[in-house]
């Protein structure tokens, strides 16, 4: 009787889209969704680099989580950090934001945590080089591109000036082509005559990638066309190589031969690799289940864990059938997960069919006019690519104010090449934490 009167207790671990596409599958289910995440936003990623740009807002690409599940009256949001699983009890251990801790107990799990950057070993390199995964992420690669440029016009010397000019990104993905191809025309047209001493249009942007070509996964024809849009915007690319070293000055590069490289450049940009979160090992070792070389958890094809029906793996942190960390895998299997759910609850007994992927394609934006979209055997690149792309942005873009802000802000990028979201604030140093007492403070005593 009683499992007639308590709703089957629902806990989804992030409020990316996997986790919110889980709970939109459980809006009008007879259960208590509660969703967990360490950030109080869902954030679309795939236009993180706009943010860092200067084209986009965080609030045109964050979205607060409550707002978003407003009118989905079974969910519940926690702002937490989940840090280990009972899968025997079946609770979820996490951490709130101040230090304490919460037990969330659960009937049915989804794990939609997502990924990290992962710097293969070398953590060291985070301090000189930030990735590009969160909105903090953004801020900070923001902040370090616009202070690059007025660094230089007060440099001391040529040297020092042309180094803050050279911007190394490592990993030339979608993120590391985007980003790189949007510093060429900051450089080149946002910043154009507004300095005195330095003329922004010679910054140098130098673009790393350990394999042979760029947007690898798009296929020889639509890589070679990006290198060549790449190449013709003026991105120095340095393929075949491997980071070896980077500290504030610059970083140290490898090539297939074993001859090594040091190039002097004050902003250096990780936009390669990703690791599965703590999380996902404490649930591996909770469960038992296998992961594979960058932390994902190998699930069944159903997506749950083998000898655990109850916890389903979803989005960028699940291993199933080399499925590409894509918005859209993360977007159907959390939705999949979700409706899996939903069914056995309603005491659907019949068997849920594989989840099966829908490939809808890949696009990346390059510059102004200038995309690649690969869709299925559809190649499209140029002005038609860049339509594409656009169209396709727009309809995953959550919320109306988020797509009627995008469309605002990039008529004026586009068509004004400058950018509306470019205050930064820059560090306090020690020596202006340090200021001298105003006029009606009291002195330190001696």
């Amino acid at each position: 009787m009683q499992d007639h009167i308590t709703p089957r207790r629902v806990v989804i671990l992030g409020g990316g889209f996997a986790g919110l596409f889980a709970a939109r599958a459980l809006r009008r289910s007879p259960v208590a969704v509660t969703v967990v995440d360490r950030r109080a936003h869902h954030l679309f990623q795939p236009l993180l680099y706009q943010c860092a740009s200067g084209i986009l807002s965080e609030g045109q690409i964050a979205q607060p989580l409550r707002a978003v599940l407003r009118r989905h009256h079974n969910v519940s949001c926690v702002l937490a950090a989940a840090t280990d699983v009972d899968a025997v009890a079946r609770l979820v251990h996490a951490r709130r934001p101040e230090g304490g801790v919460l037990q969330l107990p659960y009937d049915e799990l989804i794990v939609a945590v997502g990924m990290r950057q992962s710097y293969f070993g070398h953590n060291e390199f985070a301090a000189h080089a930030p990735g590009m995964k969160t909105l903090d992420d953004a801020l900070d690669v923001r902040r370090r591109i616009y202070r690059a440029f007025e660094m230089a016009e007060t440099a001391a010397d040529d040297r020092e000036r042309q180094q803050w000019l050279t911007f190394a990104l490592v990993g030339a993905g979608p993120t590391g082509v985007e980003l790189a191809a949007q510093i060429r025309e900051i450089a080149g047209h946002t910043l154009d005559r507004e300095f005195q001493k330095i003329d922004s249009a010679k910054a140098r942007v130098l673009l790393f990638e350990g394999a042979d070509a760029v947007l690898g996964t798009f296929g020889p024809s639509l890589a070679h066309r990006a290198a060549r849009t790449l190449r013709g915007l003026g991105v120095e690319l340095h393929l075949g190589t491997m980071v070896t070293d980077i500290d504030a000055q610059g970083l140290t590069v490898q090539d297939h031969d074993g001859a090594t490289t040091r190039f002097e450049a004050r902003t250096v940009l990780w936009t390669a690799g990703v690791e599965a979160p703590p999380i996902a090992a404490a649930l591996a070792r909770a469960t038992g289940a296998e992961q594979d070389r960058a932390g994902r958890i190998l699930v069944e094809p159903d997506l749950t864990i083998p000898g655990h029906p109850e916890i389903r793996v979803t989005g960028d942190v699940m291993s199933l059938n080399r499925l590409p960390g894509l918005a859209e895998v993360a977007m159907q299997s959390g939705a999949y997960a979700g409706r899996s759910v939903r069914h056995a609850v309603e005491g659907r007994t019949k068997r849920p069919k594989p989840f099966k992927y829908v490939d809808l394609g890949s696009a990346a934006y390059i510059a102004r006019g200038r995309a690649v979209v690969k869709a299925g055997p559809l190649h499209l690149s140029g002005f038609t690519g860049w339509l594409t792309w656009l169209f396709v942005h727009l309809a995953f873009l959550t919320g109306f104010r988020s797509r009627l802000g995008a469309v605002l802000s990039w008529s004026v990028a586009f068509t004004t090449s400058s950018r509306r979201e470019r205050a930064v604030t820059m560090p306090e140093t020690h020596a202006s934490a340090a200021r001298e007492p105003g006029p009606k403070e009291p002195a330190p005593p001696p």
